[in-house]
């Protein structure tokens, strides 16, 4: 494996850590792999570590090459973050031969808040704050796809007001009916896999469901899971990413690992 931390964007303190299959002799040594980058949730205020390796080390497990992004929060506001996300994503696809990434296939998955970074490169991709930002081509940080789980979406009625205070500071009043994320979804936004659970008390399904509802009229491809139970925060949903005793085990999420590789499988 290759292990590694890295600088995506030069002047900012994001590190990207790799978890990256190494190829083998006897084992179709020139293969090329699915890349998923990981942004773990926190309300833009801190980290998950629930949310990063144990993801990283599950992608793994497919046969995806996985990067966990450690990106800016609280109290450095919009749009860094979302810089050093577009940095990694052209790092990889730059480098893709290095660590054995195929460059069509490079997805962002982000948690509860990690989602709304996530989904914000997906529909703020062509921006010109971005390529103001980054040298190069927009298409070199273009997601190929999205992985949303339990994200932070909208800024409206079903908002996680946290997350938004903590991402604009200042500029929150004016600034945050921009980043409704729902609000945002073109033809141009990459095919995404959306899951949540019903019973998500601090960030409502809602926020997926506004956001599928937007990938559907713009004829986006999507695939949404609403799961029954389950509180916020889930990640894996196993006793490996509990935190708290039994808090985030639950057993009706435990497939959504296995449903997002079969929709990478089939659908790039």
């Amino acid at each position: 494996m290759i292990h590694e931390v890295i600088q995506p964007l030069s002047g900012s303190q994001a590190t990207l850590t790799t978890y990256v299959i190494e190829n083998s002799e006897e084992m179709e040594q020139d293969r090329l792999r699915p890349a998923v980058i990981i942004c773990p949730g926190g309300g833009y205020e801190f980290l998950s570590d629930r949310e990063a390796e144990p993801i990283a080390v599950k992608m793994m497990s497919f046969g995806f090459q996985a990067f966990v992004l450690h990106y800016s929060i609280k109290p450095n506001v919009y749009p860094l973050a979302l810089q050093e996300l577009a940095a990694s994503v052209q790092l990889i696809r730059q480098n893709h031969a290095q660590r054995h990434v195929d460059p069509e296939k490079i997805i962002v998955a982000g948690f509860s808040a990690g989602g709304h970074l996530a989904a914000s490169l997906g529909v703020f991709w062509q921006e010109a704050f971005l390529a103001e930002t980054l040298s190069g081509a927009n298409h070199e940080w273009r997601p190929n796809g999205l992985l949303l789980s339990y994200p932070v979406l909208s800024s409206g009625e079903f908002a996680h007001e946290g997350s938004f205070r903590a991402l604009l500071g200042d500029a929150y009043e004016e600034q945050k009916e921009q980043l409704s994320l729902e609000k945002k979804v073109s033809q141009n936004t990459p095919p995404t896999f959306l899951w949540h659970t019903l019973e998500d008390g601090l960030v409502p399904a809602e926020n997926s469901l506004l956001f599928a509802q937007q990938l559907r009229s713009h004829e986006v491809p999507y695939e949404l899971h609403i799961f029954p139970r389950g509180g916020h925060g889930l990640s894996l949903g196993t006793k490996e990413t509990a935190s708290g005793g039994a808090h985030a085990i639950e057993d009706s999420v435990v497939r959504w690992p296995e449903l997002f590789a079969d929709w990478v499988r089939f659908n790039f």
